[in-house]
């Protein structure tokens, strides 16, 4: 969609259709750590937050141990990625700046084409005047993402015809995708300091640290959401780019809203039934049993 590859337009027709070359196309790799990396984070948070509820509940229950020791897995899991979706948003900031620079500007509010841009947090946009009043605002920082350099010259949206913007609603969705991001690292960063740093293992099972913890479960949900809304409104108007509006595209067909109301009746009764299972499997049945379990039939053989 955003570096289409691996065919040719002849005639209004795609001929020559290489598929491996669609699949594994230029933004193939930065797209795919990014989606990795993030997954993973979302997934360590997710649990992490599970422990730190448990634990909360009661740090004395006879599983305490376990989610203990789940929690310290969860979150050096999640720290890691951390920093590997951080590396994958620099890639990404990069490869916006050579190929998609008309998306990387509409993410930061970016009107006139300039070096040392700043990078601009939340605030209100004037649309007549193009100011932005009540941001906070990074000097040469986008510059900076850009390519390493806070003298590169940044390309602004005054320098795209207006159809190919995408809405610059998504300078919202950035912002709040970095918020979730850097609350995640700083919440997992502490509590890796804590297991560092013998003055500080005190500290390891504080309330106020578990619930920072259980916070970082919906947080890297809420990352995860808001960098899809990101990406897929910040390549509008195209559907594929170059090539396709995402207007040309939309289907004509009938009955999609039948179609639409029984897939989200469907997923309705899978949430009900799925989670009925799940307690019924886990109620009243800590944890810890089957720790227990594969504790003594080790100790058998």
């Amino acid at each position: 969609m955003n570096t289409p590859a691996g065919f040719e337009m002849k005639h209004g027709k795609m001929v020559n259709v290489q598929p491996f070359e669609a699949m594994f196309n230029a933004s193939f790799l930065v797209r795919a750590f990014h989606v990795v990396a993030t997954a993973g984070m979302t997934m360590a948070f997710l649990l992490a937050a599970i422990a730190a509820f448990k634990l909360l509940k009661n740090k004395f229950s006879k599983d305490a141990e376990y989610h203990k020791k789940a929690l310290k897995m969860t979150m050096i899991v999640g720290f890691i990625n951390t920093l590997l979706a951080m590396l994958a948003g620099d890639m990404s900031a990069k490869f916006l700046h050579k190929v998609q620079p008309e998306k990387l500007a509409a993410y930061e509010w970016h009107f006139d084409t300039q070096s040392k841009a700043d990078l601009v947090f939340f605030g209100v946009l004037n649309d007549k005047t193009q100011e932005v009043h009540g941001a906070i605002k990074i000097p040469g920082m986008l510059s900076f993402l850009a390519d390493n350099n806070v003298n590169t010259k940044v390309k602004g949206l005054n320098d795209f015809p207006k159809n190919d913007l995408p809405p610059l609603i998504v300078h919202y969705f950035f912002d709040l995708m970095v918020s979730m991001g850097i609350f995640c690292f700083i919440v997992s960063g502490l509590f890796i300091l804590t297991l560092i740093f013998k003055k500080l293992r005190k500290f390891t099972l504080n309330k106020g640290l578990l619930y920072a913890v259980l916070l970082t479960g919906p947080a890297s949900l809420l990352a995860i959401e808001f960098g899809w809304f990101l990406t897929e409104m910040g390549r509008q108007p195209w559907i594929v780019r170059g090539y396709m509006r995402v207007s040309q595209a939309a289907t004509q067909a009938g009955g999609i809203t039948l179609v639409t109301i029984m897939f989200g009746l469907l997923y309705l009764v899978l949430l009900v039934t799925s989670a009925y299972v799940l307690l019924r499997m886990f109620k009243n049945k800590p944890a810890q049993d089957d720790v227990d379990k594969v504790i003594e039939k080790g100790g058998q053989a």
